[in-house]
């Protein structure tokens, strides 16, 4: 049963200030994943980590092919090898294995070009690293829950808020806030 209530309901406020412990485990459990992916970044490397997880989140994936944790993996795993190379003066284009991975190379590597330039062989090293450190979580996620396909990409869209993630979310400025009664 569904009742409309005011958004100044007590027991909706309660419910919002105080969440279940499920929730907050969960949330603990996020930040420190995240948190556990950028320790001992330097400050360039800690901005490119988060261009990277804000990239992953607003991605766009063509329709009938979501983007899963094993694609951000592929694709962080390629490009990474490629920044490697390159910075050792080879320069090799790293492929990944699957085509949803290509495409999100393609589309990452403009946004790193960008935001690279002028920064040579010291940038290519810390895009490296932060790829890595993003293939990692990816892969790290995935064998916590082989179950969930995307919990890695879960974690980004639970813990990072954009504007566009916001906007996502379903408009609650002309719906009424309701409380469920089991």
């Amino acid at each position: 049963m569904e009742i409309a209530c005011p958004g100044d309901c007590p027991y909706l406020v309660s419910a919002r200030e105080h969440p279940s412990a499920t929730a907050l485990r969960r949330q603990q459990d996020d930040i420190s994943s995240l948190v556990r992916m950028v320790r001992d970044l330097n400050e360039r490397q800690s901005q490119l980590s988060f261009l990277v997880l804000t990239f992953l989140l607003r991605y766009q994936a063509p329709e009938f092919q979501p983007l899963l944790d094993e694609d951000v993996a592929d694709a962080t795993a390629a490009l990474a090898a490629t920044y490697e190379t390159a910075a050792r003066g080879v320069i090799y284009e790293h492929r990944p294995r699957s085509l949803p991975a290509e495409r999100l190379i393609s589309a990452l590597t403009p946004a790193l070009a960008e935001a690279g330039q002028g920064g040579g062989t010291p940038f290519q090293r810390d895009a490296a690293v932060v790829l890595r450190r993003v293939e990692t979580a990816a892969r790290a996620a995935m064998a916590a829950a082989p179950d969930n396909r995307r919990a890695f990409l879960d974690v980004i869209g639970r813990v990072i808020r954009t504007p566009d993630n916001d906007a996502r979310e379903p408009d609650q400025t002309d719906a009424t806030p309701r409380v469920i009664i089991p």
